[in-house]
């Protein structure tokens, strides 16, 4: 398999030769807003509330970006995992024929009205051509869930079982998956975003150690950084902190554009 580093949660996974793309956030640097200006539906720190989002640029064009994909993934529709308009319809930069897979009935009907034709949800027995796509628990805060989320494990006899784990912090249900699929990459998303009603939304430097000790020799990623105005760790701050605990020479953090071969 191949995974690419785009940008935030956006991959690009070759893997049992086929192309997926996940959580296609493909606005232009700035181009989402701010916390401010997006409204009170999210909640943040002060000094987070005018940072334009996303932080940083795609490394490449949308168009490259989408070139040659077979289907897209979106693990919970949350604006920076999937293109957002103020009219309130979503992925206007994807091609609506591509198929694409979702975690809920409510999140498969948005992507209908904004014109997907091949809208699926994911099961513990979906599949895409041969490849076996199983949507597994995620919970998207520490102190209450900030919506919905969930991960996704890939499967194929002729590749390694990979665990995208979404947007979830370190809880039983994460341990419980490695457990029951011993994968042989797990990427998690690990910059600490944190929202004052809700907590901390995905993983920081302890939970990605607690990923690295489940995981039993599995390649560990560590995705979903410096691209969002609420995050409270850095890759810089990551690499430090994880060098601290004596796990950093077991995690791999690609840069933006960076692919990994496994």
């Amino acid at each position: 398999m191949k995974i690419q580093q785009i940008r935030n949660a956006t991959l690009r996974i070759e893997y049992a030769g086929k192309t997926f793309l996940t959580d296609p956030w493909l606005l232009g640097k700035g181009a989402m807003g701010t916390f401010r200006s997006i409204g009170n539906v999210f909640r943040c720190e002060p000094d987070k509330l005018d940072i334009p989002m996303p932080m940083m640029e795609l490394p490449m064009s949308a168009k490259e970006v989408l070139a040659g994909v077979d289907a897209y993934i979106c693990t919970h529709v949350h604006p920076d995992h999937i293109d957002m308009s103020p009219d309130g319809a979503i992925g206007g930069s994807l091609n609506k024929d591509t198929p694409i897979f979702v975690q809920s009935m409510e999140d498969a009907h948005a992507f209908v009205r904004s014109g997907f034709t091949e809208v699926t949800v994911l099961y513990e027995n979906s599949e895409f051509e041969g490849v076996h796509l199983v949507k597994v628990p995620g919970r998207h805060g520490t102190k209450i869930p900030c919506g919905p989320s969930c991960g996704v494990i890939f499967h194929h006899p002729e590749e390694k079982t990979l665990y995208l784990a979404g947007d979830t912090i370190w809880y039983d249900a994460v341990e419980k998956t490695i457990r029951a699929w011993n994968p042989g990459v797990i990427v998690v998303n690990a910059c600490a975003a944190v929202l004052l009603d809700e907590g901390r939304l995905i993983m920081d430097d302890g939970d990605v150690e607690n990923v690295v000790r489940a995981g039993d020799g599995a390649k560990i990623i560590v995705s979903h950084m410096d691209t969002v105005a609420h995050a409270t760790i850095t890759r810089t701050d990551m690499k430090q902190r994880l060098t601290n605990r004596g796990v950093w020479d077991k995690v791999i953090m690609p840069d933006d554009g960076e692919t990994l071969t496994f």
